[in-house]
């Protein structure tokens, strides 16, 4: 608390008290100081105005010995002046209205606040005490004031709420209203701090809603900014960061202007401005606060700042020069909208020295900005100033114009206007809040906070064709517009900069603070897969669906797409080489049918090999079941029909094996193994073989079925249909049976592959599984580790790689002999090789021969045993041997 400010309370308040101790003995009253009105015209009911006639004080000089002198105002405020002529020329127009308070008149005390505290309670006191000193008892009472106009700063309009409230407390005086034109602090809404204080302006708190939407606007989320160090400036300061943390702005920092000048203050906001990277600078401060600091930014040629003004110097014409333009112009801010006042300027040139030759204030007016007092093609506080005369007005109008029998006081009675009491004045509280009127086309009334309509203009300082700022208007603020549309810009008139900590992140990624930094320092991280951000600035990003995925840009989701072995370029090759196996395993089966009785078909089991290029065709065939979109049946059918296929042509090679193997032993002296071997025992084997397989299958269908699975987990930027085989034991199962036929047939053929003969099949028998179960035993890891269709390609190779394999191995070397060597297919060639094995001496057979075995094979024919060293005497010889027939062939 500054010196002077702690004197003139102490000082008052021992005013107050010895005032109120020795009122009733004293007879007059001396005034403790002088303090006269700068303007005073009587009239029926009185109305006070402050205004901030100079922005400045000159402290005295105190010595605690004896009494300073006054505080000296100086810094003549030409603007100001044309408020308080504004006050007088509504009184003088209301009192020459006759619609208007008929009978009666308006009377005016004008005093100098000094726009400040200490200067706002003097001129107060001031009003309330009356200017001269009274002969009576009842002068430690108060002049016959209704109402006080003013303060125009929140700080000085405090002081005097709290002065008027204090003196209802201690029922000193009757009721006295303030209405005040320019003080916008959002503090003086309190109705239980401020009673009885009204205002024509909108308080800060929809300014401050204003000024973030406009920052939402242009997208400024990084600022800083200044305030003047008192209520006005931390009202602002708390309800801007209230606003921030909202929408998400930043404050990089802020800083409060002394309301004395100091320099070197002035120099540490300045250094943290040139520092800071935030390029809008909001400044909430008067111009009279504000000058001493711009003029400081000037000098050090501080540029590239982007300003938002306040209300309290938006429109200041005291930053019109050219000289500021390269520093402000751009600068822009709400300012409350602007009115006109037909009459104004014709009577602000009436205000002269000659009018008024001892004014010290017309003169000190005509020593400065004069053309500035009369510019009337502005008028915005001015106006404000000119609707609170004119409420007041209407409300007392109201007041006086009460019908008797319909009155709010006793009886409905109504208040005597040539003498109200103190405690009739107290119901112009009702009549205030209750006034509404229309002037210059504006209704003007008052909330129940005592606020106006929030309502302003966007003013944006710009060049004019001489060099100086001009206030342009470009937009408008209401307050009473639904929440997203109160504010209107013309975008296109205005050019402002660009302010952020970061850039804004685009869609598709999302923010990252960094860590220790405040919000709006952040860094753009792009969405990760499946997820996306469509929004700017978005903090995180969002998953999506089941079925969907992000697109490229991270931007939208998009449905997953659906993969599976199709009739694309791998689908179709597969399909073919599928195709050319069934046509050529039926090629090689036509031409076994049309050779079927040459030795070559017969010694090899023409039936067993009609059944294996057969099942070689189904084998074939069913690789085609494995391409296309899977469904219920063709998942049934895949796995089941491959299966039964493949188990049938293993099991046809298993008995071939078998009928070879025993050819050759029964070549033994007492062997009759192939009476078990025969053509019915042959299909038998066959049958069970397969039918085996037929069971599992069965229960596999019917226990847990194969189905259509999307899968999801393989890949997470697409869908994977495929077939699930619904039970993995099953599955392996199924598989595990044809290796185990498979593997039974390879050891059968591994020993019998060097039984003697010219055609001793199961040596291709032996090669053909060999390929088959390294085929399937390469198919298992293939499998399990490839990805989407590529697992059901991997099946399907498999398929018909061991088919090419079994058809190949088995059929391409007797398909050689009937096509290109027919004159080996002939029953000489296939008997006609000897082997000579052992030296016996037989019991039917007189003297020692060499036997020898030919290998036949011829349908169910057995392997004989003649006598190498002569010639049969019979065509045919037979002996019984352990009741087996043996018969010797000689050809």
């Amino acid at each position: 608390m500054s010196p002077l400010l702690l004197y003139t309370l102490v000082y008052h308040t021992f005013v107050f008290s010895h005032g109120q101790t020795n009122s009733i003995s004293a007879s007059s009253c001396i005034l403790q100081g002088l303090f006269e009105p700068s303007f005073l015209a009587n009239g029926h009911f009185m109305i006070g105005g402050l205004f901030p006639l100079h922005y400045r004080v000159e402290m005295s000089y105190w010595n605690y010995t004896q009494k300073p002198s006054a505080a000296r105002c100086l810094g003549f405020h030409p603007r100001a002046f044309r408020w308080a002529q504004t006050m007088r020329f509504a009184v003088e127009e209301i009192n020459q209205n006759r619609n208007l308070l008929p009978n009666f008149t308006l009377g005016y005390e004008i005093y100098d606040s000094c726009a400040t505290h200490v200067g706002g309670q003097r001129a107060i006191l001031a009003a309330l005490n009356g200017p001269e000193e009274a002969q009576s008892a009842m002068c430690s009472g108060t002049a016959p004031l209704l109402v006080v106009i003013g303060d125009s700063g929140s700080s000085q309009s405090i002081v005097v709420s709290g002065t008027l409230n204090q003196q209802v407390r201690m029922y000193i005086i009757f009721t006295h209203f303030q209405i005040s034109y320019f003080s916008t602090c959002s503090c003086l809404s309190d109705r239980k701090k401020y009673p009885t204080f009204f205002r024509v302006i909108p308080s800060d708190d929809y300014q401050v809603k204003a000024i973030t939407r406009l920052l939402l606007q242009f997208g400024w989320k990084w600022v800083g900014m200044i305030a003047e160090d008192d209520d006005y400036g931390r009202y602002a300061l708390q309800g801007l960061l209230r606003e921030f943390r909202n929408i998400g702005v930043c404050l990089a920092y802020y800083e409060m202007i002394p309301k004395v000048y100091n320099q070197r203050r002035i120099h540490e906001i300045l250094r943290v401005m040139k520092q800071s990277t935030a390029k809008v600078v909001i400044a909430f401060a008067g111009e009279g606060e504000l000058y001493p600091l711009l003029k400081e930014y000037m000098d050090q040629n501080i540029t590239g700042i982007q300003w938002i003004a306040s209300e309290a110097w938006v429109t200041a014409s005291i930053f019109t020069g050219s000289h500021f333009y390269p520093f402000l112009g751009g600068t822009i801010g709400f300012s409350v909208r602007q009115g006109k006042i037909p009459g104004l300027k014709d009577y602000l040139l009436t205000v002269n020295p000659l009018r008024h030759p001892k004014n010290a204030l017309v003169q000190e007016l005509w020593g400065v900005l004069y053309g500035l007092y009369v510019d009337t093609s502005n008028l915005r506080l001015s106006y404000c100033v000119y609707k609170a005369v004119y409420a007041i007005a209407y409300s007392l109008h109201n007041l006086i114009s009460c019908e008797p029998g319909k009155g709010p006081f006793q009886n409905s009675s109504c208040a005597d206007p040539a003498n109200l009491y103190p405690w009739q004045v107290g119901l112009l509280y009702q009549y205030l809040q209750e006034v509404s009127f229309i002037i210059s086309g504006e209704e003007v009334n008052f909330d129940e906070k005592g606020d106006s309509v929030p309502s302003y203009d966007l003013i944006n300082w710009q060049r004019d064709t001489s060099g100086k700022i001009q206030f342009i208007n470009v937009g408008m603020f209401d307050g009473a517009k639904d929440a997203g549309k109160e504010l209107f810009i013309k975008e296109d008139a205005i050019q402002v900069l660009v302010s952020v900590c970061s850039d804004s992140c685009t869609p598709g990624s999302r923010k990252a603070v960094r860590r220790g930094e405040p919000l709006c320092c952040f860094d753009c991280v792009p969405c990760d897969d499946g997820k996306i951000s469509n929004q700017t600035d978005s903090v995180d990003c969002t998953p999506c669906p089941e079925d969907y995925w992000s697109n490229t840009a991270r931007t939208e989701c998009i449905p997953k797409a659906v993969e599976f072995l199709t009739h694309d370029a791998m689908g179709l090759t597969l399909t073919v080489i599928s195709v050319v196996g069934a046509c050529l395993t039926a090629a090689i089966l036509l031409v076994f049918i049309r050779h079927r009785n040459t030795p070559i078909v017969r010694v090899n089991n023409s039936e067993l090999s009609f059944f294996i290029l057969l099942s070689l065709i189904l084998c074939f065939l069913c690789a085609l079941l494995f391409i296309g979109e899977p469904t219920v049946w063709s998942c049934m059918l895949r796995h089941t029909a491959f299966s039964i296929t493949f188990s049938l042509c293993i099991s046809c090679i298993l008995g071939k094996t078998l009928v070879v193997l025993a050819a050759f032993t029964a070549t033994r002296p007492g062997n009759n193994i192939m009476k078990w071997l025969g053509p019915k025992q042959q299909r038998v084997i066959i049958f069970a073989c397969t039918l085996v397989q037929v069971l599992i299958c069965s229960v596999w269908l019917i226990a847990a079925p194969p189905f259509p699975f999307k899968n999801t987990q393989y890949s997470r930027s697409k869908i994977i249909l495929e077939c699930s085989v619904g039970s993995d034991w099953a599955f392996w199962s199924v598989l595990g049976y044809i290796g185990l036929l498979a593997c039974l047939c390879f050891v059968l053929a591994f020993l019998a592959r060097k039984l003697p003969g010219n055609f001793n099949e199961a040596k291709y028998i032996t090669f053909s599984i060999l390929i088959f179960c390294a085929v399937w035993l390469a198919f298992i890891p293939a499998y399990v580790s490839s990805p989407g269709k590529f697992t059901v390609a991997v099946e399907i190779f498999a398929i018909l790689a061991s088919s090419f394999g079994l058809l190949l191995c088995l059929f391409a070397p007797k398909c050689y002999i009937i096509l290109l060597k027919p004159q080996k297919n002939t029953k000489q060639h296939i008997m006609g090789k000897i082997h000579y094995l052992q030296r016996v001496t037989h019991p039917y057979i007189s003297g020692t021969h060499t036997l020898c075995v030919i290998h036949t094979l011829c349908g169910s024919l057995n392997s004989m045993s003649l006598d190498c060293g002569r010639k049969p005497e019979h065509p045919e010889e037979t002996h019984k041997d352990s009741g087996r027939t043996c018969k010797f062939h000689t050809e």
